[in-house]
């Protein structure tokens, strides 16, 4: 079945401002604009994520966004998005960028003041993309002399948030009200604690961060305020563990590590290895084996079936038995730092690079090893893209493009598209329902 945009209200009509976002990427910002009833026009220069956004039904320029010029955005222009790439920042590479920041900080203030030096810094730039995060003071300053936009979105990783309090200071001079400060994912519903510096500015509302709708502990309802549930975590993010599902159990003997592949959302390699050599097969799952509830609402049950193969079907994560005791995580990398979450957590900050494989499903042992010894840990299991793109609330079936490393350098790059809602639909005057925000089918 071909991937179909969820909506609440139809195309842009004819002659309305457009909504201008930079650096696009894959389409989070865009999804969320389709789901409120808006759209972008999107500008990106990646060919993959220009198809994944091209399957999307999403508007895409393909250009380099530091050479396409401003003039003809004048006179229509109600919104700018702007998440630069963070390669040059994120703590995933080199950071580089903090070295260029003065270099950046230079530009920001030659660029709102009508100056392009950009050629000129950019020779002494560590690392060429540093630049990019000062690419949306070229479109604002085009904008402002037409009084555009009405108002203003970007994101970036937290060490931009000194970038963003310099662009905040120019559009204060400018009649905008603004905000920016670090905002973490994790409070909006998304299953991933995913910390990123925010900006909001607006010519005619007070900018102000959404209210946070979740918590790491749930918060009830009282007279100062609606309470807030709890973070929302990989396992319900996934649909582990619901009523309506079968779940795969991980049995002794089955397999590499003792079991059956315990994840069946995507081919994965080692299990095919496996299959060749005769020592995976189905199995019914073992009678003392006890599932662990990891799912948020601990009302749910989990009905035991036979292993599906469907790409929907999802595992219970955590599981203990007579035969196997192991406890499933997901690995954010291979560096000793990396961050490990149990499915009952939402997942650190999914990033990836050119090791995008990196970021795997771990068992860990838990409970009394069984008398006869301890039996081998499962294999790691790489995570799929599926997998990956529900836990940045993207939708299941979204039509990622290109080859598994493509396709993970798009994920880990986009905003989170319920995120993204959270912060337009003031802009757009909307309500947001985060139901819309599809997860796993």
């Amino acid at each position: 079945m071909p991937w179909k945009r969820r909506t609440r209200a139809g195309p842009l009509r004819a002659g309305l401002l457009i909504v201008l976002d930079l650096f696009a990427g894959p389409g989070g910002w865009s999804h969320a604009l389709s789901v409120l009833g808006a759209r972008d026009i999107g500008l990106e220069r990646d060919p993959w994520a220009c198809k994944t956004r091209a399957h999307a039904g999403q508007l895409t320029l393909r250009t380099d966004v530091a050479q396409y010029p401003t003039w003809p955005w004048l006179g229509r222009t109600q919104g700018l998005i702007a998440s630069p790439p963070c390669q040059a920042w994120s703590m995933a590479g080199k950071r580089l960028g903090l070295v260029d920041q003065p270099l950046v900080h230079q530009a920001v203030a030659d660029l709102a003041a009508g100056r392009d030096t950009r050629a000129k810094l950019l020779d002494s730039c560590k690392d060429e993309r540093s630049l990019l995060a000062a690419e949306p003071m070229r479109y604002l300053h085009a904008l402002n002399t037409v009084g555009e936009p009405e108002w203003v979105a970007m994101e970036e990783v937290p060490d931009v948030l000194p970038l963003w309090r310099q662009h905040a200071a120019v559009l204060r001079r400018w009649g905008f009200s603004v905000w920016t400060d670090i905002l973490n994912a994790a409070d909006y519903g998304v299953p991933q604690t995913r910390r990123r510096a925010i900006l909001l500015a607006s010519r005619i509302r007070t900018a102000e961060p959404p209210a946070p709708t979740h918590a790491q502990v749930a918060e009830p309802e009282s007279l100062f305020g609606p309470g807030r549930a709890r973070w929302v975590s990989m396992a319900e993010a996934l649909g582990w563990g619901a009523t309506d599902r079968p779940v795969p159990t991980l049995c002794a003997g089955g397999g590499p590590g003792g079991g059956p592949e315990p994840f069946p959302s995507g081919s994965r390699q080692t299990l095919a290895n496996a299959r060749e050599r005769g020592l995976w097969r189905q199995q019914m799952p073992a009678a003392d084996v006890t599932l662990e509830p990891q799912a948020r609402g601990a009302g749910r049950t989990s009905r035991h079936g036979p292993r599906s193969t469907t790409p929907a079907d999802a595992p219970a994560p955590t599981f203990t038995s007579k035969a196997t005791h192991w406890k499933w995580s997901l690995r954010s990398n291979n560096q000793a730092s990396a961050t490990v979450r149990r499915p009952d957590e939402p997942a650190g900050t999914l990033f990836f690079g050119h090791r995008a494989n990196e970021c795997t499903w771990i068992a860990e042992p838990v409970g009394t090893p069984p008398e006869n010894g301890t039996e081998p840990a499962p294999e790691p299991i790489r995570i799929t893209a599926r997998e990956a793109g529900i836990l940045q609330t993207f939708p299941a079936d979204y039509p990622w493009q290109g080859n598994k490393g493509q396709q993970f350098s798009q994920i880990g790059n986009a905003v989170p598209p319920l995120l993204a809602g959270h912060l337009l639909a003031p802009h757009l005057r909307v309500p947001l329902n985060p139901d819309d925000f599809t997860l796993a089918a």
